[in-house]
C-alpha cells in the first residue's frame, strides 16, 4: 500500500492506486485535523483524490511528479471554504 499512518500524518508515497482510497478515507474521518503528506507521492488515483477533495485535510508537499505538482496539489492547496481550519 501507498499510503499509510504516521502519528497524527498520512503519508502517501508512489503511486497511490483506488486500494489506499479506503483506510484514506477511514483515516480521516477519524479525525479531521490530520495532515496528508504527498512529498513522495507519483501518481494519485481518482479515488484518492476525490477523498482529498471532498475533506479537504491540510496538505504538506507537492508530489514528485510534475502533473500532480503543477495541477493537482494546486487545486487541493486551494483556500478553504468558511469555517473550516
Amino acid at each position: 500500500m501507498s499510503a499509510r499512518l504516521n502519528g497524527e500524518v498520512i503519508l502517501l508515497e508512489g503511486q497511490c492506486r483506488v486500494e489506499d482510497a479506503e483506510p484514506l478515507l477511514a483515516w480521516l474521518q477519524a479525525n479531521r485535523n490530520r495532515i496528508v503528506d504527498l512529498t513522495n507521492a507519483e501518481h494519485l488515483h481518482g479515488a484518492v483524490f476525490q477523498i482529498l477533495m471532498a475533506l479537504k485535510p491540510a496538505i504538506r508537499g507537492e508530489g514528485k511528479d510534475a502533473f500532480l505538482r503543477d495541477w493537482l496539489t494546486p487545486v487541493l492547496t486551494a483556500a478553504k471554504p468558511p469555517g473550516q481550519a
